[in-house]
């Protein structure tokens, strides 16, 4: 089973992705998380990324579909794609290399969060790291926040639709606890 997680940043995807690839043995494939991996790993693709970002650039639909190939080669008992496609043109390529390789999207699951909800649990998320003494990400305050959203609503939501077209979308209230949004997804998954 292929499927995408969707939503805000701060929407639980990540978690929720950990649970998958936990309790269902599923690959998380996280574009950054590849790209760091990718950077150092010594192969062809990975120098062409330790080449663009070391330019300051970034990297290409191209190069990202390039290490999807390459995951998804790699096999799997299914694929969780965290944080891709983010556009519209990403969501093409990506079902064309699927189908390039026998393979298709499965399910699409919308974490659907209130705006000011993220932004809340953002700004909570820095002040408990600094009172633990944790470091900080850079872009864990609330102007940081509306911008990352401003960029979500758009370049990533159109997806919503497109994929509600392909009758793969379905969703998920964001804003329950942790198990119930993963009895949800389990549920959207089992449908």
């Amino acid at each position: 089973m292929n499927i995408i997680l969707i939503g805000p940043p701060g929407a639980g995807k990540g978690t929720q992705a950990g649970i998958l690839v936990e309790e269902r043995g599923m690959v998380q494939l996280s574009t950054g998380d590849m790209l760091r991996e990718a950077k150092t790993s010594g192969t062809e693709m990975g120098n062409k990324v330790a080449d663009v970002m070391a330019r300051g650039e970034l990297v290409t639909d191209e190069i990202v579909i390039g290490l999807i190939r390459e995951k998804l080669e790699a096999g799997g008992t299914g694929f969780i794609f965290d944080g891709f496609p983010r556009t519209l043109p990403q969501a093409d390529a990506l079902e064309q290399l699927l189908a390039d390789m026998g393979q298709k999207l499965d399910a699409v699951v919308e974490l659907k969060v209130e705006d000011e909800i993220l932004v809340e649990r953002v700004v909570n998320r820095a002040t408990e790291a600094q009172a633990a003494g944790k470091p900080v990400r850079a872009d864990d305050n609330a102007d940081a926040m509306k911008t990352r959203l401003l960029a979500y609503y758009k370049q990533t939501s159109p997806l919503i639709g497109y994929y509600y077209a392909k009758g793969l979308h379905d969703y998920v209230d964001g804003m329950a606890d942790i198990a119930d949004v993963k009895a949800e997804i389990a549920a959207a998954l089992d449908d």
